[in-house]
């Protein structure tokens, strides 16, 4: 409450501040649902996430590609030092330069690059699973959010209907008890239940004040302004509740779940990546190649005594040319290499009983959400005829009230049974509305084209 209470300060006051200028912006629910896809920032994440993985999954690629590097070195030796021309040591000074090309290829690795590359497109995999179950999530929440708001406008209308009723008759009841007709008290008990149903409104209003604040804050959009959010068609006498079969709904979830998919994913590029951590306790087989030249300026020709120009010495004298075949064979690392499978081992067991636990848990989901939208059901027929039978009442009691047959408390009690009729009956109908999303949500067949009828 107390919450509630401080955001209706934050909030509520610089939305009541801004509709003194009349700029008011209508929100559809197609809106509403498009604003939230756009601007949640746990969504952003997750697409964020699922770049990150594709790139990885383009590194585990390149992995298949050789490697190759190049480098330029100058160099400048001051001292004594041997003069390979004259055979003798002195003192001066050599000027350098040298560069390499290298290149090398795994040949065999233990099908390390294979189990990483497949261990990346799985976890790619995964992720677009994560995002749109993200999607599903945001969907489901601003559909909540929005249809709470319904209900709330749907309530305030009732106790503002309420309200002016019972100003009404109010009115009539001081001119009864005016000319005689009508004893004080009857006056007094109706001024007391018009105040009774003023508070209601105000109550009501701070409700859906509320309930607009956190709507507005899951859509992410300036909370200065003011918004107005329309109420699509929703008529009870066209609900007609759909027969599901329970352990049909139980196996469309296992199926269509985007959490349990992606919790299946991960299982698999676990499993591929346990066998690359396997792999590095094989021995790798590893091609390579370069070439290389070098320069110096203290380079003289013996038989002339000349120095070597550059292009003879760096493109012909000093190039250097190299194969080679490395073989590397683990025998004893600390036991790091099987400390690593290990953890591998135990992370991919750990990975399949979330799973399990998931499953459990999507079975729970739908089983409570099936029994929900079977009482709901239920509450729809019992708040019409409840609705119907106070109704009836209150126009009876009414009538006997205006011909002297009933006393003004029975026809109070009359008019309080009818109003919360309606507010059980609107909440009945929206309850049916929501508990249809959420057996779609817990399905996993919420999309963004959602309606409320």
């Amino acid at each position: 409450m107390k919450s509630g209470i401080i955001a209706l300060l934050f909030f509520g006051l610089p939305l009541l501040l801004n509709a003194q200028t009349g700029s008011v912006e209508t929100i559809s629910l197609e809106e509403a649902i498009d604003l939230a896809l756009e601007n949640n920032y746990q969504l952003k994440q997750a697409k964020n996430n699922l770049d990150l993985a594709e790139y990885q999954e383009f590194s585990a690629k390149a992995d298949f590609l050789p490697s190759l590097s190049a480098s330029v070195n100058g160099s400048k030796r001051v001292g004594r030092q041997f003069n390979q021309t004259t055979g003798d040591f002195g003192d001066f000074t050599i000027n350098g330069f040298s560069s390499s090309f290298n290149t090398s290829l795994p040949i065999f690795n233990g099908f390390e690059n294979i189990n990483n590359l497949r261990s990346s497109q799985y976890d790619a995999q995964s992720q677009q699973e994560v995002v749109q179950r993200v999607r599903e999530d945001v969907i489901f929440e601003t559909a909540s959010r929005y249809l709470q708001v319904l209900l709330d406008q749907e309530l305030l209308r009732i106790a503002e209907e309420n309200l002016e009723s019972s100003q009404k008759q109010l009115e009539q009841v001081r001119a009864q008890v005016e000319v005689g007709s009508r004893p004080t008290v009857d006056l007094y008990n109706q001024e007391s239940t018009v105040a009774n149903n003023e508070l209601e409104v105000t109550n009501r209003e701070n409700t859906l004040t509320i309930s607009r604040i956190r709507l507005i804050r899951s859509l992410q959009i300036d909370p200065l302004r003011e918004y107005e959010f329309s109420t699509p068609e929703i008529r009870p006498e066209g609900i007609l509740p759909e027969e599901y079969d329970l352990q049909s709904l139980v196996q469309a979830a296992l199926e269509n779940r985007s959490d349990l998919e992606s919790e299946r994913l991960s299982i698999k590029a676990i499993e591929h990546q346990l066998k690359a951590t396997k792999g590095s306790l094989l021995p790798s087989l590893n091609f390579s190649a370069s070439i290389s030249s070098s320069y110096n300026d203290q380079n003289f020709d013996r038989q002339t005594g000349e120095l070597v120009e550059f292009r003879d010495q760096f493109l012909d004298q000093n190039i250097n040319r190299s194969l080679g075949l490395s073989l590397n064979i683990p025998i004893f690392d600390n036991f790091n290499r099987r400390t690593n499978v290990q953890s591998q081992l135990i992370n991919y067991r750990n990975q399949q009983l979330s799973l399990e636990n998931t499953e459990l848990q999507v079975i729970q989901e739908v089983n409570q959400a099936f029994s929900d939208y079977q009482a709901v059901i239920k509450q729809l027929d019992a708040t019409q005829k409840a609705l119907r039978a106070a109704e009836r009442s209150y126009e009876t009691e009414k009538e006997r009230y205006n011909v002297g047959a009933t006393t003004l408390i029975e026809l109070s009690n009359a008019n309080a049974q009818y109003v919360q009729a309606q507010s059980d009956r609107a909440r009945a109908v929206f309850n049916f509305v929501f508990q249809q999303k959420l057996l779609d949500y817990y399905i996993g067949r919420l999309d963004q084209d959602i309606t409320l009828q």
